[in-house]
């Protein structure tokens, strides 16, 4: 027989003050955090030498590869902490995506990262 027993939980409480299997009904999801703000290397997308493989899209952990109409056309850099799998899974005679310090980018990649 179980003791049910409702608790309230203050919204301002800390971890340790909720109660053992606790349900929290609106939890954050990384769609809404920017995550990228940390990263020191950034992926850069060659249009000109993609195949379009999805390799990238299939394998980024954080979905931050923009796919518009079947194609590549670059990269979530708020979510995009630049682990660089996607540079790593791109095919070797393909390389269309390199990995560039992140303080290094260029204008264009700046351009890039604002329009998305």
């Amino acid at each position: 027989m179980s003791d049910n027993k409702k608790q309230v939980v203050r919204k301002d409480a800390a971890w340790h003050e909720l109660p053992v299997g606790g349900i929290i009904p609106a939890g954050g999801t990384a769609k809404e955090f920017k995550t990228g703000d940390w990263r020191t290397i950034r992926p850069i997308h060659d249009r000109e030498k993609c195949i379009d493989c999805m390799f990238c899209w299939a394998y980024c952990p954080d979905m931050s590869v923009i796919v518009e109409d079947g194609k590549v056309v670059g990269f979530d850099y708020d979510h995009c902490k630049g682990c660089g799998i996607c540079a790593k899974v791109c095919p070797p005679r393909v390389s269309a995506i390199t990995m560039v310090p992140d303080s290094e980018a260029d204008a264009e990649t700046k351009k890039e990262e604002e329009a998305v």
